[in-house]
């Protein structure tokens, strides 16, 4: 990184120095590295490290950099693409599904789950739990609420514990024809589980997509998947489920 004048830019002096960090990042520093200190680079950019602080928060919030706890700030991994636009209907689990079934528990829903599927509040649903990773890193996590209707032939036999009962949650529902899905995106605040499974601070920016899958006439499975905001970006088309880009150079939405 070179120096640079700061003293005559009508803008934040901190936003100026953030545009500078990004240009570096993009010519001298590869996915994964280590930035140096704070005290080193802000002795390099003449200026206070409260600025390189604001630049580096800024930085962060737009998933170019990550504060990763024992290691310091590193340049960070190309974002997730979330697709919201038009998509081709698919079961959760079904093929080219890069979730990972991590566990599963047969509960009585919280109200608001249960007002989402449309059941009675006493009405018992099986909770999957699975994660989603991108480079080596874990990037988003998943309730996907399912009725006990929607999967009426599973016995325990064939479903213990674990993720193995989680697999086999989704290979009944896969039984049902999909007739549809809706889906909404929004922005959120990691709650304290999500936050320590993303590695995050409570809080911290998420991505909250929620999905309602529709068979029979009804809502079959409620997913709730929470994306690390500073690790994904918003795509719209016809392409189906979330992809992946792996070239920095398709990192502008």
């Amino acid at each position: 990184m070179g120096t640079t004048q700061l003293d005559s830019v009508q803008e934040p002096k901190y936003w100026h120095l953030r545009t500078v960090l990004s240009e570096a990042l993009d010519s001298e520093f590869s996915v994964g590295e280590i930035l140096p200190n704070e005290r080193d680079l802000a002795a390099r950019f003449g200026v206070a490290r409260a600025t390189l602080r604001q630049a580096l928060e800024q930085l962060e919030l737009e998933g170019r950099l990550q504060r990763r706890r024992g290691v310091g700030t590193t340049v960070a991994p190309p974002r997730v693409g979330v697709a919201v636009g038009g998509e081709q209907h698919a079961w959760p689990g079904a093929a080219g599904d890069a979730w990972q079934a991590v566990d599963c528990v047969q509960e009585i829903p919280a109200a608001a789950v249960a007002a989402a599927l449309e059941t009675g509040a006493d009405e018992p649903v099986h909770t999957v739990r699975r994660s989603r990773m991108s480079g080596g890193q874990l990037v988003a996590t998943e309730l996907l609420h399912i009725p006990a209707a929607s999967v009426p032939g599973l016995t325990a036999i064939d479903a213990p514990s674990g993720a193995a009962r989680a697999r086999a949650v989704l290979r009944e529902l896969h039984h049902l024809d999909l007739e549809g899905q809706d889906r909404a995106v929004e922005l959120g605040s990691a709650r304290a589980d999500d936050a320590r499974e993303l590695d995050r601070l409570p809080g911290s920016p998420v991505l909250v997509v929620t999905t309602r899958f529709t068979a029979q006439g009804r809502i079959a499975a409620l997913s709730v998947a929470t994306y690390r905001a500073d690790t994904c970006r918003l795509t719209f088309g016809d392409s189906a489920g979330v992809e992946i880009h792996h070239d920095p150079a398709q990192r502008a939405s």
